[in-house]
């Protein structure tokens, strides 16, 4: 039925169930997973000039040291669930977008992510990209709360 998971994950706790949800689903199919992480770009009007470059460098290492952080963890859960995996790493202002395009490019049939379940008035401050992933997908999506 599914021949890969695509399974995205920021690094935090929340993700971290999504991951774990993922990995187990991918176990019990005996497939692979591809797992991504979205960095959203640092911009504003504030960054100009040599404090933007500043900053830059600033955003760009620990970006960096996260990555490696999250790939690690990752890596490790995989192999105890001995799931085969994938990392992506996308650079998108909106990682709805980006997650849905790695989906179609790596061949995933299901989506396995996590939601904080924000309602209201905070849904709409903070957004929700898992339900942009849910109104967007062409592919079926999981949601793990």
């Amino acid at each position: 039925m599914y021949k890969r998971i695509l399974i995205p994950t920021d690094g935090s706790e929340l993700a971290s169930k999504g991951v774990d949800h993922g990995l187990a689903l991918a176990k019990a199919l005996g497939i692979p997973a591809t797992v991504i992480n979205v960095t959203v770009p640092l911009a504003g009007f504030a960054l100009q000039g040599v404090v933007q470059a500043q900053a830059m460098d600033s955003y760009n290492h620990a970006v960096k040291e996260d990555l490696i952080e999250i790939e690690r963890v990752v890596r490790d859960k995989a192999a105890k669930a001995q799931v085969t995996v994938d990392f992506v790493h996308e650079m998108n202002s909106s990682p709805a977008t980006a997650i849905l395009e790695t989906a179609q490019a790596k061949n995933c049939g299901l989506i396995v992510i996590s939601s904080h379940g924000r309602t209201g008035i905070g849904r709409m401050i903070l957004g929700s990209q898992t339900q942009q992933v849910l109104a967007n997908s062409t592919v079926p999506v999981l949601v793990v709360r």
